[in-house]
């Protein structure tokens, strides 16, 4: 007799191949289910295994336009990164992944969820908490090292710190030292804090659709060796976890949102925007993608992204991303006023004051520490 169905994340590997044998030996039914995120699979093959293995279902799900729209993007525009270098590649894939596994348990009457998840890594609670704030009823969720927006290593040789990674580790990118002599010049377009188009300037190639526009990046960007990391990081359960990554789309596109931001943003928000992007990075990194506090960041940026448009110039070359140039048509950046040639509505002498009424504090600060006293 059954035990119920469940819905497994699978992809065609050992852990969840295993799971799917172990899950069948326990008397469930079991529906196989592959994201594809982007990552260079073969789906075909992963469905035969997953049937030969006992699936009574198999669903191949496309996600890449939805990832990069309705998940990259904000990250994106949060300019996200997690303890200042990590571009959340593979945190930010999980809430996909797992609100499409939620639906289609639901669709199937299935009563559990499964996944293949290290009980020692951040994707078991990022999946269970996606499952639990989006289908309450259903039981415990996976994970998965590669997707559209980067590729992720770690375990094995990698888990001494201070091995170097193999040369042939890396899937997405050339090395710098290998890549071609001469630099790719794009413009990336923005319209709310989003890239809308990307134009190479000497070829002419335009792309336009989300999908498109991150592909054809990522393409750009391994061919010139951009965007690889080595890092350790603080994981959510506590301990620290050794990991390389590739993420080369996603670096041209930090590095040119961030240009354009600077450009269109006041400095006061952009203060506080700054300090909402940390809490951001940690919401998805920690696997909160789903809580109402990330639903409030979320619109908060969304708010700071209204007038981040314009047009940014780059040049991607040997491992690096070049600012050349930027415009915009709600640039606050004022040619006149900052001139060192034309004085405009800014009279020097306002400045004694502003330094007068600046200085107040300071004095103060140093009278009670005694300094003033003290030869300098």
């Amino acid at each position: 007799m059954s035990k119920g169905s469940v819905v497994l994340a699978y992809s065609g590997g050992l852990d969840t191949s295993c799971i799917l044998l172990w899950l069948k030996e326990q008397g469930y039914e079991v529906i196989a289910y592959l994201a594809n995120i982007g990552q260079d699979e073969d789906f075909d093959a992963a469905r035969k295994k997953a049937e030969k293995l006992g699936a009574e279902k198999v669903f191949i799900e496309d996600l890449r336009s939805e990832f990069v729209q309705e998940f990259i993007w904000p990250a994106l525009q949060a300019n996200a990164v997690y303890e200042d270098r990590y571009l959340l590649g593979t945190s930010i894939a999980r809430p996909c992944i797992a609100r499409r596994q939620v639906q289609i348990a639901r669709r199937e009457g299935a009563q559990y969820v499964s996944h293949g998840a290290t009980g020692k890594g951040n994707d078991q609670i990022r999946f269970e908490l996606t499952c639990y704030a989006l289908y309450p009823q259903v039981q415990a969720p996976w994970s998965m090292d590669a997707n559209l927006m980067h590729i992720s290593y770690e375990s094995g040789i990698l888990e001494n710190p201070k091995n170097h990674a193999p040369p042939d580790l890396y899937q997405m990118t050339k090395n710098p030292e290998d890549s071609p002599n001469e630099p790719d010049v794009l413009e990336i377009h923005f319209a709310k804090g989003v890239p809308v188009k990307v134009r190479h300037v000497k070829e002419g190639t335009c792309k336009e659709t989300p999908l498109e526009i991150f592909c054809y990046l990522n393409e750009i960007g391994g061919k010139h060796g951009v965007g690889r990391i080595d890092i350790v990081e603080n994981r959510f359960i506590g301990m620290k976890s050794r990991g390389i990554y590739e993420t080369p789309g996603g670096t041209i596109l930090l590095h040119a949102h961030l240009d354009i931001e600077t450009f269109t943003m006041d400095r006061e928000v952009r203060k506080i925007k700054q300090s909402l992007g940390i809490k951001f990075s940690e919401f998805i990194y920690n696997g909160f993608w789903y809580s109402p506090e990330c639903d409030f960041v979320r619109h908060c940026i969304d708010k700071s992204q209204e007038s981040v448009e314009g047009c940014v110039q780059l040049s991607v070359f040997k491992g690096q991303v070049y600012i050349l140039g930027r415009e915009s048509p709600k640039s606050l950046y004022n040619e006149e006023l900052v001139s060192m040639d034309v004085q405009g509505d800014y009279d020097p002498c306002d400045a004694s004051g502003f330094i007068r009424i600046n200085a107040v504090r300071l004095r103060e600060h140093n009278r009670l520490q005694g300094a003033a006293q003290k030869k300098l």
